[in-house]
């Protein structure tokens, strides 16, 4: 191992676990008095939430986490797929290093960055790790299922945040720096963002609503892409003198099971969001959710098959994303016949957000900023426009995006300038021109068969 690879790794260890070193440092402080505070938490019953009724919603959460967890498994097919075949292997690495980094920093920190209790509304910290009573069957914020079952839910959509970024970013960041950016953005940004929301912050006061994340997830991930698009550049070759040169991906079977495992994956996201078993309205959730997705699919064929003349599949399969990430919002309070329009539209709007960064030349390989950033932030103005709650009002949600830009894409560009200005964030041409499968992690990943482009 070189010099620098030891110290990168060295900094990566540090990172992880310089919160368990605090902790240990201070066991006679305040902050274990949380698992005691926990455990005072009223028993289920005390709720109005029966014991069958419990074990049901507990292990639906269950199912529906192990959903979400397959979304991780999508986005490293669809990414894979829709770049070339010499950066596989980094692509895979990343995304198995954001599951692992998402976890533990929201078991350190961030859970408790999110749900911090009674705090200020804009920013409240819980301790370190997490605590509860021996049994685990108490919640300090969901009295329908356990605590442990709660954590893990949330956790999942954690390491989402990054894995947007980590497509936007391929074939030309450094494994390093990309590492080093997810520990912190997942572990202090999106989680901060989080609690103004969903952990009863000042957004929640405000009247905001966002039932599973087209902004506290999507769009927080999607802000930080851009920022990381900006400051790293386009790859090598894309834009020429004389134009838009595309890069296809080398496996749309990839892509397209990716796709269908996120498509899968989001009857957990948001179906679990739901936060019960409550047979109607998960149902509802999960019938407006796929409408959507039908949608979008429709929508983005028709208009980029007008445009070129031809279907092109990599936007049927970002169609269906957008509609996923459009319908997220409000996939409890927008009606199945109105889901039908936030779809299609969002299937529209994909299209032409991805010809629209590249005409401003912002190189996104796998469409992540149009999807997950674009589409989410038309889902969370649809909750305004189409929600069936009257208290759910365009003003709010527009204040919603703009709290979360204003956090989210600040905090991410800081993040990469510091990072190029250290450590560097993009890899040499000539490593680029290799692959980066070669170069950053000396395998192949069709042994054999890797071609190297020396343009």
């Amino acid at each position: 191992m070189t010099r620098k690879a030891k110290w990168l790794s060295y900094l990566m260890a540090a990172l992880l676990l310089s919160p368990v070193v605090f902790t240990l440092s201070g066991l006679d402080s305040p902050l274990f008095g949380q698992e005691a505070a926990v455990a005072e938490e009223a028993a289920p019953a005390d709720d109005g939430v029966s014991a069958e009724m419990f074990t049901v919603n507990n292990v639906w959460m269950m199912v529906a986490t192990f959903l979400v967890f397959v979304m991780h498994l999508g986005f490293a097919m669809l990414e894979t797929g829709l770049t070339q075949a010499k950066n596989t292997v980094n692509i895979l690495f990343k995304n198995t290093m954001i599951i692992a980094i998402g976890l533990l920093t929201y078991a350190l920190m961030g859970f408790n960055l999110m749900y911090p209790g009674d705090f200020n509304g804009y920013f409240g910290f819980a301790g370190w790790g997490i605590f509860t009573d021996d049994a685990g069957i108490t919640s300090a914020y969901n009295v329908g299922y356990t605590y442990w079952t709660d954590f893990l839910f949330q956790g999942m959509f954690a390491a989402t945040a990054a894995t947007i970024v980590s497509g936007a970013v391929a074939e030309r960041v450094k494994l390093g720096s990309f590492l080093i950016f997810s520990v912190i953005f997942v572990a202090v940004v999106y989680p901060v963002i989080g609690s103004w929301k969903w952990g009863g912050g000042w957004l929640d006061a405000a009247g905001f609503y966002d039932f599973a994340g087209s902004t506290l997830v999507h769009s927080v991930g999607g802000w930080a892409a851009l920022a990381g698009v900006i400051v790293i550049g386009a790859r090598t070759g894309k834009y020429t003198p004389a134009g838009i040169s595309p890069i296809p991906g080398h496996s749309m079977p990839l892509a397209t099971v990716g796709m269908f495992l996120l498509w899968l994956g989001w009857f957990g996201f948001n179906g679990g969001s739901v936060l019960s078993a409550d047979p109607g309205l998960t149902s509802f959730t999960l019938v407006t959710t796929c409408i959507a997705a039908a949608s979008g699919i429709v929508g983005s064929t028709v208009l980029s098959w007008g445009i070129s003349g031809k279907p092109d599949l990599s936007m049927s399969l970002n169609g269906a994303l957008a509609g996923l990430v459009g319908i997220t919002a409000g996939a409890d309070s927008i009606s199945v016949m109105n889901s039908v329009y936030v779809g299609f539209i969002a299937g529209l709007i994909v299209v032409g957000s991805v010809m629209l960064f590249d005409m401003l030349k912002l190189d996104d390989p796998v469409g992540a900023i149009s999807v997950h950033l674009v589409c989410g932030i038309w889902g969370t103005l649809a909750v305004g426009i189409f929600s069936m709650n009257p208290d759910h009002t365009v003003g709010a949600q527009l204040l919603g995006i703009a709290a979360a830009a204003a956090l989210a894409f600040p905090a991410a560009l800081v993040l990469f300038l510091a990072l190029k200005f250290t450590l560097g964030v993009r890899v040499d041409k000539e490593e680029e021109l290799k692959g980066l499968d070669v170069c950053e992690h000396g395998q192949e990943a069709y042994g054999g068969f890797q071609i190297y482009d020396l343009r």
